[in-house]
């Protein structure tokens, strides 16, 4: 397991604390609903998404949920190499190249309560995939299994995948890194999130100088 999970290597650092702040401050912006599925994802390519997805879902199995983690970057999936598990069986799998019939391929974490939907193989066309009726469909799947689904996504300025697949979900977690995020991206990707009616949940600011990790918005 990689060693940037820190809620993992060192629990009580003020990097994990911090993001069981996350997990709080989430919840609470979510009291007249249940937070049940959610996008995390930067506004340009700077962003440390990939951990902020991982250690955040880690932080919410640890409070007794079940969750399921997805990788739906279909462009440069990363998840798969944080936990050690394989890239295929995942997303695409599901999606593109499957019976009707076959189980979703969660891998375990080693985490309890966590599990991890891999990217799968890389597509053509990730963002009509994320799109589809059939990704529709394996969101509900998802739901039904367990209490929270996290998704990691590429950046919003990117590619439309974040957006559509966003609208889809209770809304999007945006990861700002500190001394890299550009200004003028943050605001592309919240007009861009206006756009398609995605519910902006906050942001987090990686890489901050006193803790690592700063939540807020």
């Amino acid at each position: 397991m990689d060693v940037n999970l820190v809620t993992l290597r060192d629990p009580r650092s003020p990097a994990a604390e911090a993001y069981r702040a996350l997990r709080m401050n989430l919840a609470f912006t979510s009291l007249d609903r249940d937070l049940s599925c959610f996008v995390v994802a930067p506004p340009a390519t700077e962003g440390l998404d990939a951990n902020v997805a991982a250690n955040l879902a880690v932080v919410i199995a640890q409070s007794g949920k079940q969750v399921c983690l997805v990788d739906a970057d279909l462009r440069r999936p990363t998840l798969h190499t944080l936990f050690n598990v394989p890239q295929e069986p995942g997303v695409t799998t599901l999606l593109v190249n499957a019976k009707e019939d076959v189980g979703i391929p969660l891998a375990p974490t080693g985490v309890p309560g966590l599990s991890l939907l891999p990217s799968g193989a890389l597509p053509p066309n990730p963002a009509d995939i994320l799109g589809s009726n059939k990704m529709a469909a394996l969101l509900d799947s998802l739901k039904s299994m367990v209490d929270v689904v996290v998704f990691q996504s590429p950046p919003v300025t990117v590619a439309v995948d974040a957006a559509v697949l966003a609208a889809q979900t209770d809304g999007l977690l945006l990861v700002v890194r500190t001394g890299h995020t550009r200004r003028d991206r943050v605001e592309q990707a919240k007009e861009l999130l206006e756009r398609f009616r995605v519910r902006l949940l906050g942001a987090v600011m990686t890489d901050a100088p006193d803790r690592g990790l700063l939540t807020g918005y």
